[in-house]
C-alpha cells in the first residue's frame, strides 16, 4: 500500500533527526520541520475516528475535488496552522516522532482493513467521499509534505514510486499529460503543487488541455 511505504520511508528519515533539524524552517511558513511532521502525523491518523462514525449515504467529492479552494480559506488555514503548532509543542526526539507516525499509520491500517468494499466516509470538512479516494489524499499529504521536509533538511527527495503514482494520478485526475510536457513524476508533482514554478508555456499547455493545478498549489 502506497501510504504504508511512504510513512515507513518518512519514519526512517525522522529516526535520524536531532533537535536542530526539527527546528529548521520549511517552505510551509510558519511551520518548522517539527510542526510539519505534526501536521502529517495528524493527517495520517484522521481515518480512525472517521471510520468509527456512520458512513454518508453517497459520495459527492472525489480525491481531486477534495482540494477545493474552500479548504484554503483564511480561517481554515489559520486553524490548520495553529493545530499543527499545538501538536508540536509536546517535546519529542526524531526517533520518538518516527514511532508516533508509525503508530498512527498502523491504527489507520487496522481500521481500514475492517471496512467493507466501497466504504464511504465523511471528512472533517463535511465532504462525503469514498474511502479509497480519501486514502489517496493521505498519500498525497505524506508524499508532498515529504518533499517539503526533504528541501528543509537539504536531503534528496525520498518520494517512493508507489506514492508518486498515486499523487500524480490525483494531480492530473487520472489523465495523461498533454504533448509537450515531458515531465517525470517527481517533476510533475513539484510543478503541479507549486514546489517548482510553471513557465508561461507550461501554464498555457496545461490550460489548453483543461488541466488546472489543485487549490493547494502555491504557484
Amino acid at each position: 500500500m502506497a501510504l504504508r511505504v511512504e510513512c515507513e520511508r518518512l519514519a526512517t528519515v525522522l529516526r535520524g533527526l536531532d533537535g536542530p533539524d526539527l527546528g529548521r524552517a520549511t517552505g510551509c511558513p510558519p511551520w518548522t520541520v517539527r510542526d510539519l511532521v505534526a501536521h502529517v502525523h495528524t493527517g495520517v491518523g484522521r481515518l480512525v475516528d472517521m471510520l468509527a462514525a456512520p458512513p454518508p449515504e453517497r459520495a459527492r467529492v472525489d480525491a481531486t475535488g477534495y482540494y477545493g479552494a474552500d479548504k484554503f480559506a483564511p480561517e481554515v488555514d489559520a486553524e490548520r496552522i495553529d493545530s499543527a503548532q499545538r501538536a508540536a509543542r509536546q517535546p519529542a526526539t526524531g526517533p520518538e516522532l518516527a514511532g508516533r507516525l508509525l503508530d498512527a499509520w498502523r491504527a489507520t491500517d487496522a481500521a481500514v482493513a475492517r471496512q467493507p468494499a466501497g466504504r464511504l466516509v465523511r471528512t472533517r470538512h463535511g465532504d462525503p467521499m469514498r474511502l479509497d479516494d480519501f486514502l489517496a489524499t493521505r498519500v498525497t499529504e505524506v508524499g508532498v509534505h515529504g518533499l517539503d521536509l526533504a528541501y528543509a533538511l537539504d536531503r534528496t527527495p525520498w518520494l517512493t514510486p508507489d506514492a508518486a503514482v498515486v499523487v500524480a494520478g490525483l494531480l492530473t485526475d487520472g489523465r495523461d499529460l498533454p504533448a509537450g510536457l515531458d515531465w517525470d513524476r517527481l517533476t510533475l508533482i513539484r510543478k503541479l503543487t507549486g514546489r517548482a514554478p510553471l513557465t508561461d508555456a507550461e501554464r498555457s499547455t496545461l490550460a489548453g488541455a483543461g488541466l488546472r493545478p489543485p487549490a493547494f498549489a502555491a504557484d
